[in-house]
């Protein structure tokens, strides 16, 4: 003996929604015909059927919505700060002379502008130690050789003045 069950539905206004349960078990026995043929499922007894429309019941019983939590407050989005990039670019020889060039994007705004060593140096010192340490060595090197030049420059200018001395006599 086979027993068909089928929960009762809700009538809706809606024309588009199905009049089947696929997911019931009424369904799913009519969908396959082998399992009504079987003799486990002429023994359905009276607590099945009764335990299938309890679930039926609880399945189309309405669903009470809880109330709606108040969403957070929402933070302001920070305010993106236009940057400015400017390229700044000091250029020193082994002489000593230094010159610096200021560009924004491609378009220079200084070029070829002769700055002092010391001025280097101290703007090196005020932006991040890090960067001053490697000039200040450059400049200190450059120091070096200019002593080296004087020196070698007074010397060749002792020896002229003692070669005119000696003319003059």
């Amino acid at each position: 003996m086979t027993v068909d069950t089928f929960a009762a539905e809700a009538q809706t206004d809606a024309a588009d929604t199905p009049d089947a349960v696929i997911d019931s078990p009424a369904a799913t026995a009519e969908a396959s015909p082998s399992v009504i043929d079987t003799p486990a499922a002429d023994a359905v007894s009276d607590a099945d059927v009764a335990s299938d429309a309890d679930a039926a019941a609880v399945a189309d019983a309405p669903v009470v919505a809880e109330k709606p939590k108040k969403a957070p407050a929402k933070k302001a989005a920070p305010k993106k700060t236009k940057t400015l990039e400017l390229t700044l670019t000091v250029t020193g020889t082994a002489d000593g002379e230094w010159k610096a060039e200021l560009k924004q994007g491609n378009s220079y705004i200084a070029k070829n502008l002769l700055v002092a060593a010391a001025a280097v140096s101290r703007a090196a010192k005020e932006l991040h130690e890090d960067l001053s340490g490697p000039i200040d060595e450059v400049i200190d090197a450059a120091r070096e050789q200019q002593a080296a030049k004087v020196a070698a420059l007074e010397a060749e200018l002792e020896a002229a003045r003692k070669a005119l001395a000696e003319l003059d006599d």
